[in-house]
């Protein structure tokens, strides 16, 4: 099989997705990658054996020896990038969030119905074995029909990752609460089925804009800006993003189109990290403890009790042979981005379903900064979610 060339924009955090799309030889090469950091440029430089830097995305999307392109840029740019070259005629593997506003979001998915070229985003939750184990127990019908579902985000490592970078400004994310819930909303909504209709929120910055200890302006983050160890309890955090204004705690309630009631609640000064939920249905619960290997997902379902530690059934969350970063959910995602270049047909990931969890999480933002009042999450054009639900055809 002849190598798909690859073309990456951005090499941030989300360059392992780069790195584990090189595999020469093996179906895909990253010949380009794009940054105007020079740090970065040089990080890809360092990790990829024989990749072109340049500064300028452009350089990448028109290259000659780009097939795809793979956009790992900050959250704001995606629209502008994605569009540029879902014009020039290159599939586009988009990192999730699709974008920070509704409208960039639905540009998106015009621009690629309109040039007929394929577009992915990369929610990548959908292929966590924890994630697929729920589904998996939910279809089998052993709770019954989905009625109401609640997920708990505790993110231990929010000092770290979200509050020294540009992940802290709402100009860049809208909120963690669409940055972060994107992943979240997009996995309730497959498990229940439906896509939210309403949304009620609450949230507030309560511990992360009382540190005084910011970085100046235009200075780079520190060295030690993350340590396994180090950095707790969140008080003794050091160097944050000089402007701090989303909120550090969202409790949100949604009604989905399918009358299945939820609710999301993140949380960035926890402890441990790690995600729960909780799927109730007319027939059963079930609730997965731990979203990694050596986690389980537990299932109540034969007959009223007060409280049992011991489940009816329980399920390990299963094995994975590579990439322990989100449960070895990255070269599925990778692998799945790779075949719907070549041939086409429907994926696990939707970009309907992309857009409609940042609808969501928006219209969440919108109203915790209203003090709760309920918002309408305003549904896709018709025709436009046919056609991606037809597999953009």
């Amino acid at each position: 099989m002849t190598d798909l060339r690859l073309g990456v924009l951005g090499y941030g955090l989300r360059g392992s997705l780069a790195r584990i799309a090189h595999r020469p030889g093996g179906g895909a090469r990253v010949t380009v990658v794009a940054d105007p950091d020079p740090a970065g440029r040089d990080r890809a430089a360092e990790a990829i054996r024989g990749v072109r830097t340049v500064d300028d995305h452009r350089q990448a999307i028109e290259a000659p020896d780009v097939d795809a392109i793979l956009v790992l840029t900050p959250d704001h740019t995606h629209a502008d990038l994605a569009c540029a070259a879902l014009q020039a005629g290159r599939p586009v593997f988009v990192e999730k969030p699709l974008d920070i506003t509704v409208e960039r979001c639905d540009r998106i998915l015009r621009t690629a119905r309109e040039t007929g070229t394929r577009l992915y985003v990369g929610h990548n939750m959908r292929h966590m074995p924890v994630i697929r184990l729920m589904r998996d127990i939910i279809a089998r019908g052993d709770i019954g029909t989905v009625k109401t579902v609640w997920v708990r985000h505790f993110v231990g490592y929010g000092g770290d990752w979200y509050f020294k970078d540009w992940h802290a400004e709402r100009r860049y994310i809208t909120s963690l609460l669409l940055q972060k819930g994107a992943h979240d909303i997009d996995v309730l909504h497959w498990l229940a089925g439906g896509y939210t209709r309403q949304v009620q929120a609450f949230g507030d910055l309560m511990v992360y804009g009382d540190n005084p200890h910011r970085r100046a302006p235009g200075e780079p983050k520190t060295a030690d800006w993350y340590t396994e160890d180090g950095h707790w309890p969140p008080h003794t955090q050091r160097a944050l993003n000089p402007v701090i204004d989303v909120e550090d705690v969202s409790l949100v309630n949604m009604r989905l189109d399918n009358g299945v009631l939820a609710a999301y609640q993140q949380c960035h000064f926890t402890p441990d990290y790690w995600r729960n939920y909780t799927v109730i249905g007319d027939a059963g619960r079930l609730e997965n403890f731990g979203d990694g290997p050596g986690g389980a997902v537990r299932v109540w379902n034969s007959r009223r009790s007060g409280h049992r530690a011991e489940p009816d059934a329980e399920y390990p969350v299963p094995e994975v042979d590579e990439d322990a970063e989100h449960g070895g959910a990255d070269p599925l995602i990778i692998d799945e981005f790779l075949r719907f270049v070549r041939e086409g047909g429907r994926t696990d990931t939707s970009p309907v379903a992309a857009r409609m969890a940042v609808a969501a999480g928006f219209g969440a933002t919108e109203s915790l900064r209203a003090g709760g009042a309920v918002r309408e999450v305003p549904p896709l054009d018709a025709e436009l979610a046919a056609y991606f639900e037809r597999g953009q055809v």
